[in-house]
């Protein structure tokens, strides 16, 4: 195919399961630190600002997964 301008196509790996695997940590990696943004943010409000919004800190960690995750079923 050399000089005709045209590239030759990248083969697909027969194996992506590896590839699979790194995403799959990769996005769990992601939700975790989500999580633990918003629980934190939620944790260390007040009483008076997190009632101002209708949540107790008490709750953060049900709220954060419930976001994050989905809700339990």
């Amino acid at each position: 195919m050399a000089g005709n301008g045209r590239c030759r196509p990248v083969p697909e790996p027969k194996d992506k399961t590896m590839l699979n695997v790194i995403q799959n940590l990769k996005d769990a990696a992601v939700r975790r630190h989500r999580y633990w943004q918003i629980r934190d943010e939620i944790a260390h409000m007040t009483r008076r600002e997190a009632a101002d919004i209708g949540l107790f800190p008490e709750d953060a960690e049900r709220i954060a997964w419930d976001a994050v995750y989905g809700k339990a079923a």
